[in-house]
């Protein structure tokens, strides 16, 4: 009676029930960086948003003046890095999740390739949102040296809605500083068994 009882029991290791207590262990922490991939693709497409649908016109003596993001070359690059960085964080939150279904345990070898797309969207986001602050700056104050008078206070709804859209684009930033910092963990850290 004893011997058939045994024979009833599962070994860990030859079931594949290892594997998936490895998953429901690393579960809470592939969940934090799930959400901070996803906080970062909507806050970088609602970034696209505001800035594609930003512009003004208005009347000063008699001329009209327009203000939209494509006159500037710092408004351009901030809407493709953001594009950038949508559409490769919605790949790489798709092949994680294929990775974690299929592989699981072994999941700890791609840690080194997640890290560096995440240390290279972290880095085209600095860039975007270095430059449009950059720009934002000079229309803000001016820049008397140069001769560039200060515009905001001609087009307050423009820079208004492009001070949203660099806010969204800096908490984008911030949730891939999270992800890298992430990343590195599970990087550094031994595999549970």
């Amino acid at each position: 009676m004893v011997e058939g009882k045994d024979s009833f029991m599962l070994d860990p290791k030859s079931s594949g029930i290892a594997t998936s207590t490895t998953i429901i262990k690393q579960r809470p922490c592939f969940m934090a960086l799930a959400l901070l991939r996803t906080s970062a693709i909507l806050l970088t497409a609602a970034s696209i948003a505001v800035t594609v649908t930003n512009s003004q016109t208005v009347i000063i003596f008699s001329i009209q003046f327009e203000a939209h993001y494509y006159y500037s070359s710092a408004f351009k690059f901030l809407v493709a890095a953001d594009a950038i960085v949508c559409v490769f964080s919605v790949l790489t939150l798709f092949i994680v999740h294929l990775l974690l279904r299929h592989r699981g345990s072994q999941l700890r070898g791609y840690y080194f390739y997640i890290f560096l797309h995440d240390t290279a969207m972290t880095v085209l986001l600095t860039s975007g949102c270095a430059a449009t602050t950059a720009i934002g700056y000079v229309g803000q104050y001016g820049e008397e040296h140069m001769g560039w008078a200060a515009m905001c206070d001609r087009v307050r709804k423009f820079c208004g809605r492009s001070l949203v859209s660099l806010l969204l684009s800096y908490l984008a930033l911030f949730a891939y500083l999270g992800l890298t910092v992430g990343t590195v963990h599970k990087l550094r850290t031994p595999p549970k068994q």
